[in-house]
């Protein structure tokens, strides 16, 4: 069964509701998960040739979150070789707040694609103001993003051997 690990950076709780919404549909789809906060991870907390997704609001003037702050830094300072690595995003934000919207996560796909992660599918960014409960988005997301996932896990063919 594939599986795949989900990092929650949050303030209020709700990013971590967002995941659990996450990890149920793709548990009802087959596919193991596990929800982790960023409180104490590191620049070692992805692992080459694995699939991770990234459920985190913004905070502050376009901060990622206090529990996220520890792990955002050591990505940053270590700068890790994240090649293999591939992501999801779903962000959270507040368009009321319109100069640092979504800033959070934003912050978080620049800096693991410049470490040379692959962003899997289209990012989320949900906006808190619009009226939408972000778990009920988040689900029908991640049906979707399954697709792009899944279709990179199909292995390359191998090339017929050629005769001398």
């Amino acid at each position: 069964m594939p599986s795949l690990r989900i990092y929650v950076g949050t303030m209020t709780g709700t990013a971590e509701m967002v995941a659990q919404e996450i990890e149920d549909r793709l548990g009802g789809e087959g596919i193991a998960c596990e929800t982790q906060s960023m409180d104490g991870l590191d620049a070692t907390a992805f692992t080459a040739g694995e699939t991770y997704l990234i459920c985190t609001s913004t905070y502050g003037q376009g901060d990622v979150p206090d529990n996220a702050q520890q792990f955002f830094t050591s990505l940053e300072t270590e700068r890790p070789d994240l090649t293999g690595v591939g992501f999801g995003l779903f962000g959270l934000g507040d368009r009321t707040y319109r100069e640092t919207f979504c800033f959070g996560p934003k912050r978080f796909q620049t800096l693991l694609t410049e470490l040379g992660a692959r962003l899997i599918g289209e990012p989320v960014y949900h906006d808190a103001s619009a009226g939408t409960m972000a778990e009920e988005v988040a689900g029908e997301w991640v049906i979707g993003w399954l697709d792009s996932w899944r279709a990179e896990q199909v292995p390359p063919r191998c090339a017929a051997a050629l005769p001398r």
